[in-house]
């Protein structure tokens, strides 16, 4: 079983940064590819970046040049460092977790770019 709970979500103003955490309880957390994903008011959920247990990333292009996906593993942590927003980044972020045949997702935590 493996938990996730995100957290860094906040208001910030267009071409502001913010840093989202994933924090991951539980077991063979290193195993685990690791993804963000997203979800606005009235759309579906939308993939921006996945980091797999190897470290190879992969950024949607909607945010590709301004977002970044990094993890840590010593410490169990996915992050995503969010540079330059725009108000169309404005969602709900959710981490997401996957192994074989096991998958978790967080509760989300929301973002919101406006002036």
């Amino acid at each position: 079983q493996v938990q996730l709970v995100e957290s860094g979500g906040g208001l910030v103003q267009p071409g502001g940064s913010l840093r989202l955490s994933c924090a991951a309880s539980g077991s063979i957390f290193r195993f685990y590819d690791m993804s963000w994903y997203r979800q606005a008011p009235g759309k579906q959920r939308e993939l921006v970046a996945t980091i797999t247990s190897g470290d190879s990333t992969n950024i949607a292009d909607s945010v590709q040049g301004r977002f970044t996906i990094s993890r840590d593993f010593a410490n169990d942590i996915l992050y995503l460092q969010m540079n330059r927003l725009k108000p169309e980044d404005t969602a709900v972020y959710y981490c997401y977790a996957v192994f074989g045949p096991r998958s978790y997702w967080g509760q989300g935590t929301q973002v919101t770019v406006s002036s």
